[in-house]
């Protein structure tokens, strides 16, 4: 009796309420193919609105004050820059089959300014792929075990101490210079340095020391500085006169001349430091002449898709319009300004801001089809190279140190004569001084304006609040499909039942048999798994490639395309077979093996965005179609229906554009022409992606690869 009482209250006890949350990621799962329709249209017309979207820049850091202060360089400067240059383009200084002369000529300059000055003798290092280098340190390089005379560079380097600084903060100028190989372009860019450097040692508001460094580029300008860079950061306390001088006498002069000729000289033979980088800008001017106008062309992009603060590009853009009359440039997809559907696309929006207007007149929507052109040509440069994940310049090295840097590249529009020598000695030292004297009145590091944009323009951006948001639109539908693909998979009886994107009921009451269906994706779990472990050793293997002497590219990628096949067969035959879902006992195995390729996708895609957020943003337009739409072939003919016919011809075109090759010489083709591809292109472009350690590498050999081999196999799924 008090048992059925006890049940009876049992009974009438109300039943939990569903929370809204919930009842939300019920609707969502069961409408899960609606959902990502929308959510990736959404996604990729977020992507192309977003050059509508940018804001113009602005300085955030009130301290910069650009062009508070009237320019002191002056023509007598500029004098003093000329006679450098002279100098240096003299055959004389290029007598020495070591350029020495050169280096002799730049130190006697730094010195009668009362600079401190010191060589810097480094030896070139070799890029080469080591697995364990990736996220670490800058100084993985190996050096050459050969040496002679001309193996060495010779970094310049002078400093000024600052009269009103305490030598803990400094700037550096950086300007590449080949004595062996010099056009007039680097001399000039020399003198433009040279009559800033001369003018900072006469001046009193400085406050932060000066580090001039004259990279030595004959083995690259990006080897020199960071060669630089780690004696600065990490000292070795080694002589750098003692290794092999007797066999170089012409170095080892270079290190005791001044030392004895000038009285009272500051020429050391050890390395001088100065304070912390505040900041670092490599100058350069180029030998061609702009078809249009004097520009200066920025380059901002380091390792991995880092960038410097924005608030020193936007000083150098505002002194160089403003202040110089300069044209500054960004780089652009060339190929992009002619196309003819992005010109229909921007005349699109333009009218669709002409609408939005008239119906609301303080809405300002939109901009004109040539700018968006323009913009998005930017927008896709700015996107390639981060997502490269290889500098564009030697200011990279300094960002792998935190220290915000850019490469600015002067284009003069005139013949280089003396004239117009002078009017760009005195421009482009202007310039500098300004953006000197603009980062000498920072109290702290860079930290007001934006690390994470995209530039559509020198004085647009995109901030990472905006672009993030066509990302996470585009990722959204994973989670949701790879639940609705497992309520699916453990809930239908038939394999050829219906379509995979809407979950059915849960019939079976039986608990054990419940239990026993939800421990069913640990078997797929298993395979996606042993695709990823393949992808991992795809990625080892250039290691062990890389070792085979006289190995052209062609053969080197041969190579790996058949270990890479070998290892798949042997990873089949002793765990387990990425494509045994064809021989599967259990139900709908396939839409397991996709739901875990989701999930797996969705965490790659997520961690990557974190790493580099270029190369995630492109992952996930060649991606999460193909995971979204892979379904196996089989189903497809038998349905016989035009949806299922449309979404075959999608699988199949999208097999072929998300493999890693097939998308490589795609882009190459729509950048260089198709005439031009070569299978040993792909090679040494990935060569030159783990040579500068680029994340995007292990995103392609363990991420991107294995989806697409789970995605075939899912295809050709024998259900």
């Amino acid at each position: 009796m008090a048992e059925t009482k006890e049940k009876s209250l049992s009974d009438k006890k109300p039943k939990p309420r569903v929370r809204p949350i919930v009842r939300l990621g019920i609707f969502l799962i069961s409408h899960s193919f609606h959902v990502s329709v929308v959510c990736c249209t959404a996604g990729v017309l977020a992507l192309f609105l977003l050059p509508v979207l940018a804001k113009n820049t602005y300085i955030s850091e009130n301290a910069l004050m650009p062009g508070s202060a009237s320019p002191m360089l002056s023509n007598q400067h500029v004098s003093d820059g000329n006679r450098l240059v002279k100098d240096l383009t003299n055959p004389n200084s290029k007598s020495s089959e070591t350029g020495i002369e050169s280096h002799k000529i730049i130190a006697q300059y730094m010195l009668d300014l009362g600079a401190e000055v010191s060589f810097h003798k480094f030896h070139p290092q070799m890029n080469q792929f080591h697995p364990l280098h990736f996220f670490s340190s800058p100084d993985s390089g190996k050096i050459q075990e050969n040496y002679s005379c001309s193996s060495y560079g010779i970094n310049t380097v002078g400093i000024i101490r600052a009269p009103r600084g305490d030598g803990k903060e400094a700037i550096v100028l950086v300007t590449p210079y080949n004595a062996l190989k010099s056009g007039f372009g680097e001399a000039l860019s020399l003198g433009i340095a040279y009559s800033v450097f001369s003018l900072l040692t006469q001046v009193t508001w400085l406050a932060k020391d000066i580090i001039w460094l004259v990279a030595d580029s004959q083995y690259g300008e990006y080897a020199a500085v960071a060669a630089w860079l780690r004696e600065y950061q990490t000292p070795k306390f080694s002589s750098l006169s003692t290794p092999n001088a007797e066999m170089c006498p012409d170095v080892n002069n270079l290190f005791e001349l001044k030392g004895h000729s000038i009285s009272g000289s500051k020429f050391s033979n050890s390395f001088r430091r100065a304070g912390t980088m505040a900041a670092a800008l490599v100058l350069k001017v180029r030998d061609q002449n702009e078809q249009f106008e004097d520009t200066i062309s920025i380059y901002a992009e380091a390792s991995n898709g880092q960038m410097p603060n924005l608030d020193l590009i936007n000083v150098v853009n505002y002194l160089a319009v403003h202040r110089q009359g300069l044209r500054v440039n960004v780089e652009k997809l060339w190929s992009l300004l002619n196309s003819s559907w992005l010109k229909s696309l921007g005349e699109i929006f333009e009218s669709l801001a002409k609408v939005a207007k008239s119906l609301y007149p303080k809405w300002k929507f939109g901009i004109p089809a040539t700018e968006y052109v323009e913009g998005t040509a930017t927008l896709a440069s700015s996107l390639y190279y981060q997502a490269l994940g290889v500098p564009t310049g030697p200011h990279g090295a300094f960002r792998d140190y935190q220290v915000d840097a850019i490469t600015l590249e002067i284009s003069p529009k005139f013949s280089l004569d003396k004239v117009w020598r002078n009017d760009i000695l005195l421009r482009g030292g202007r310039l500098i001084e300004g953006v000197i004297r603009s980062v000498n009145n920072l109290l702290e590091k860079f930290h007001q304006s934006f690390f994470l944009y995209l530039l559509t323009s020198p004085s647009k951006f995109v901030s990472v609040g905006v672009y993030m948001i066509a990302f996470a639109l585009l990722i959204a539908p994973l989670p949701m499909v790879a639940a609705s693909l497992y309520v699916d998979a453990n809930s239908s009886s038939n394999c050829s039942k219906g379509d995979s994107s809407t979950p059915s009921a849960i019939t079976d009451t039986d608990e054990h048999s419940i239990a026993i269906r939800s421990w069913r994706w640990l078997n797929s779990a298993k395979l996606v798994f042993i695709v990823h472990l393949w992808g991992a050793i795809v990625s080892l293997l250039p290691y062990f490639i890389s070792q085979i002497p006289d190995c052209s590219p062609t053969t080197s990628f041969m190579i790996w395309v058949l270990l890479s096949i070998l290892s798949l067969l042997t990873l089949n035959s002793v765990l387990a077979s990425p494509l045994a879902c064809a021989k599967a006992t259990q139900e709908k195995e396939w839409a397991l093996v996709k739901s875990v390729t989701i999930s797996s996708v969705f965490i790659g895609l997520g961690l990557m965005s974190v790493i580099n957020f270029a190369t995630a943003e492109i992952g996930a337009l060649l991606m999460v179609p193909m995971c979204l739409l892979a379904q196996p072939l089989k189903l497809d003919v038998r349905a016989g229906t035009l949806r299922s016919f449309c979404r075959m011809i999608c699988n199949l075109v999208l097999g072929h554009i998300a493999f890693p090759p097939a998308a490589f010489f795609l882009l190459k083709g729509m950048l260089d022409g198709f005439g031009n591809a070569n299978v040993g292109d792909f090679w040494m472009w990935v060569e030159s992606l783990w040579a500068w350690n680029s994340a995007t590498y292990l995103f392609i050999g363990m991420v991107q690869l294995p989806c697409w081999v789970l995605c075939i196999s899912i295809l050709f799924h024998t259900c």
